[in-house]
């Protein structure tokens, strides 16, 4: 009876792994039944070398950078890692703007950033918007700015700066948001300024009344208006000659701030989405050839305990691929890699298992006791192989690349399910299905 009910719960369990990694299955049998019913779909996460996208190595340049508290004028330690922080955060806040699903955004060493955008179009807009450093500010004009105006309108190339900055810049910005006139439907940029801003802001437009005040991006003027009246609830508008998508890329650039350090792309590599598609049909052939393989092997050379293996093994693949839905961990060519890898493992402490058991046999004792000594003396070594590799797997994920640890996830996810499936799965299987029959089929277990 107890045999009866983990079978009946190993078969429930498995089903609902198996719908939940492939719902499409469970709904085309819906629909052939006629039921109105349809199981949602979670998609495994993708990393850029299946799905295509763009991989970014970007380096700060710590020269750049002046520290208050260093004695040589450098950034401590500490501060350093502050600022790295700080741009992987503005960073991250300007890839979210492409609508990119999970991009990665993380500090490499001391000095490197890496960004991974999956499925991007835009690849040299991406670049540009990451690397920027935009500056807002607002200045006014002074008693030489008609004159240097109308020398400018001339084609007269002048030293002097027809505006002169006014002290109200871009970290008086509290939010920018794309806006239409009313009047003509032509996009534009809403500023809202913080307080300390509004009162700037006040001041500016109250002294400036009838004359011109400018609007500057990364010192050029993107907008210059004569002020009508006093503003003083920190409101502002940039318009232009923008389009919608234009403007809303501006509102972007200043809302993501500064960053805190300058950065330089040193390395950018792309992945075409028809390569990436065609990398994730190899890997699945690779994963498919694979466990065929290792059926074909399994069953020759330990036939009935083979079968049982590979009835394990497929409870182990959805339970693995469960996991990278629930978690999600992303997919990378290295990560399938790695999971391919663990195909082998899982049935690798099956090996061992089996061994013992065909020398028990041939020693002369029962199929259950053969499977007790089996399980018992091949336990340490099958403990030890999974011990060490969760232990290279955790070097491999804290101290490498993003590439590598894709393979050192799946690599660590898969030993420890390996584990419980062959001493757990694998054991209440084998003890369900001896009974006094075995004793007369005793070529069946090897």
């Amino acid at each position: 009876m107890k045999n009866s009910y983990f079978l009946i719960t190993l078969i429930v369990v498995s089903l609902a792994l198996a719908v939940f990694v492939y719902p499409q299955g469970a709904n085309s049998i819906f629909r052939y039944f006629g039921i109105s019913m349809s199981i949602p779909d979670k998609p495994f996460r993708l990393g850029l070398d299946l799905l295509g996208g763009t991989h970014l190595v970007y380096e700060a340049d710590r020269s750049a950078v002046n520290s208050p508290v260093g004695g040589d004028g450098a950034l401590s330690g500490g501060d350093w890692a502050d600022a790295m922080q700080g741009v992987r955060d503005v960073v991250e806040r300007r890839v979210n703007f492409f609508g990119v699903s999970e991009p990665l955004v993380q500090v490499s060493g001391s000095n490197r950033l890496i960004v991974e955008l999956a499925g991007i179009s835009d690849v040299n807009q991406a670049i540009e918007l990451i690397g920027e450093t935009p500056f807002l500010e607002f200045r006014e004009e002074t008693d030489q700015t008609r004159s240097i105006l109308e020398a400018q309108g001339r084609g007269e190339r002048l030293n002097e700066a027809p505006f002169v900055a006014t002290g109200l810049n871009g970290r008086h910005l509290k939010r920018a948001q794309i806006v239409f006139d009313p009047q003509t439907g032509i996009p534009q940029v809403s500023l809202q300024l913080t307080d300390e801003g509004a009162k700037l802001f006040a001041e500016i437009t109250k002294r400036n009344i009838g004359k011109l005040v400018a609007i500057y991006l990364d010192g050029a003027p993107i907008s210059i208006p004569v002020v009508q009246n006093e503003i003083p609830d920190g409101q502002a508008v940039i318009s232009g000659n923008f389009n919608p998508q234009e403007a809303k890329l501006l509102a972007t650039r200043l809302n993501s701030g500064a960053l805190p350090v300058p950065i330089k792309l040193i390395s950018q590599q792309t992945v075409g989405a028809s390569l990436g598609a065609e990398s994730l049909a190899k890997s699945l052939k690779a994963g498919l050839y694979s466990l065929i393989f290792v059926a074909v092997f399994m069953i020759f050379l330990y036939r009935l305990p083979g079968v049982i293996s590979i009835i394990t093994l497929f409870i182990y693949i959805l339970a693995v691929l469960a996991i990278y839905k629930l978690m999600p961990v992303t997919l990378t060519l290295a990560g399938i890699a790695g999971f391919i890898l663990t195909l082998g493992m899982a049935v690798d402490a099956n090996v061992l298992i089996f061994a013992r058991m065909k020398e028990e046999l041939a020693s002369g004792k029962t199929v259950a006791n053969s499977v007790r000594e089996g399980f018992s003396r091949a336990w340490l070594s099958i403990r030890d192989s999974h011990i060490t590799t969760l232990l290279s797997a955790l070097v491999l994920y804290l101290f490498t690349t993003s590439i590598v640890k894709g393979f050192a996830l799946t690599l660590g996810i898969g030993a420890i399910l390996s584990l419980f499936t062959a001493t757990v799965i694998t054991r209440m299987l084998l003890g369900a299905i001896i009974g006094n029959w075995s004793e007369k089929n005793k070529w069946l277990f090897g």
